[in-house]
């Protein structure tokens, strides 16, 4: 028999890109390649980008530049690039690594084979990074041996139609695509088949949903999630990530009604201040987003929110960062990522004059994270004396006989245990403390 070819894939950045690498992984098994976790033994070797952050892409760029000697070494490696960077740089990124192989854009993943294939015969880098006029996110359904067994990622939707003025997603991912909800539906069912209990639905903008689709097709997000909870198996559903202007009463409505839908809420926010967020393009103001939180809590009081701050974005005031302090404190997330400000171009912020010098925005990112770290601490002790489900992940290695479980609100909980679980296994116990980053509990006999 023929020995099969390794490949290795190092993914950064967000879900929407993991899920992408489970894909390629997928396509290229079915071709006759086999993974392997050493990248000194792989044949080809994909780096999955991402551009939305700065670390991320130059976390990338300085895996592709450390490729060069395996290249000279073995001319037969295959290097791509794939991803959000990807997209973005196309020609330019060969011209600056020109030993990569495949430059191949987010749309284009499918392909992934053909193009390994074109890549073997052909000496010069191939740039695969065209937006086809007409695309739609193809029938799928994933391998159960790649992956966690017992939750995993369903994409519902591409893109993104929002153009916040800090975001490429917009350029990278393109428009808004949604997928046909009979594709979706039949992957989650195949999942459930196969013991898979939690599905997290991805999408930049899940809230929006269906809206590319006509409307005798059409088929809402509320919608799509009540016909997920309507198959067997799935013991938890969760979704991400939303923008707070597409947040409807009838999705709120849907955490009162679902029981399984993790009462866990990412919901970005992104400034506390109405100047800033009309300079983002956000489409909703802080008073609107404050009564979507309020409605939250009604239809879901024991809801965890978590959000997204960025700090320093140009123009911003002390009293802008002022006010986004004071929602911070009106609010009392169980969590938030917070960053400061970086130019992203092509996003239109980059020609905006106003800027905050980078001492400023590391002097409020601090102010800003030091608060949110002790309200997230005070949130975690509220939940001392309460009683959770929790599925378990695996052993701590914090000590012997500790197990990690996740709750429905996204808590790591840490629990003692002679017994042995499995992963995916739900078990009940009371929480006996609330540290910074979890929480820890005792399991109910």
């Amino acid at each position: 028999m023929t020995q099969k070819k390794l490949f290795y894939i190092e993914t950064f950045g967000c879900q929407m890109n993991d899920r992408d690498s489970e894909i390629m992984a997928q396509l290229l098994t079915k071709a006759s390649y086999q993974s392997t976790k050493d990248i000194d033994t792989a044949d080809a070797i994909i780096v999955n980008t991402c551009s939305i952050r700065g670390k991320a892409e130059q976390k990338a760029y300085s895996l592709l530049g450390a490729l060069r000697r395996r290249k000279k070494d073995n001319p037969a490696l295959i290097i791509a690039a794939t991803g959000c960077v990807a997209q973005q740089e196309g020609q330019k990124m060969l011209t600056r690594m020109p030993h990569v192989d495949l430059v191949i854009g987010p749309k284009q993943i499918y392909q992934l084979p053909e193009l390994f294939e074109r890549a073997l015969s052909q000496p010069q880098g191939i740039v695969s990074i065209d937006k086809p006029k007409s695309f739609h996110i193809p029938p799928y359904l994933p391998s159960l041996n790649q992956g966690l067994p017992y939750k995993r990622f369903v994409t519902i939707m591409q893109g993104c139609n929002n153009f916040c003025t800090y975001c490429i997603v917009p350029y990278t991912r393109g428009r808004e695509i949604s997928r046909d909800v009979k594709d979706i539906l039949a992957e989650v069912r195949y999942l459930a088949q196969g013991g898979v209990k939690e599905i997290t639905l991805l999408g930049q903008n899940v809230n929006s949903y269906g809206n590319d689709q006509t409307i005798d097709q059409r088929t809402n997000f509320s919608s799509l999630l009540r016909q997920v909870a309507q198959i067997k198996g799935i013991k938890r559903l969760r979704f991400t990530t939303s923008n707070p202007k597409d947040l409807s009463d009838e999705l709120m409505q849907c955490f009162a009604d679902i029981e399984f839908l993790c009462p866990h809420f990412h919901l970005p926010v992104q400034s506390g201040s109405n100047s800033v967020l009309k300079k983002m393009n956000r489409k909703y103001t802080r008073e609107s987003y404050l009564e979507k939180v309020d409605k939250l809590r009604l239809y879901r009081p024991d809801i965890a929110l978590t959000t997204d701050i960025i700090v320093g974005f140009p123009g911003e005031t002390d009293a802008d960062f002022a006010e986004t302090m004071e929602l911070l404190e009106r609010v009392r997330y169980h969590g938030a990522f917070s960053f400061k400000y970086s130019s992203r171009p092509p996003a239109k912020s980059c020609e905006f004059e106003e800027t905050v010098s980078e001492d400023e925005k590391a002097k409020r990112l601090s102010i800003l994270q030091k608060r949110q770290q002790e309200i997230t601490l005070e949130r975690n002790n509220e939940y001392v004396g309460s009683e959770m489900e929790l599925m378990v992940e695996g052993e701590s290695r914090a000590a012997d006989g500790q197990w990690a479980g996740r709750s429905g609100s996204n808590h790591t909980v840490n629990f003692m245990s002679l017994e042995k679980f499995v992963p995916g296994q739900l078990v009940r116990v009371v929480i006996t403390e609330g540290c910074q980053n979890s929480l820890r509990g005792k399991l109910v006999e």
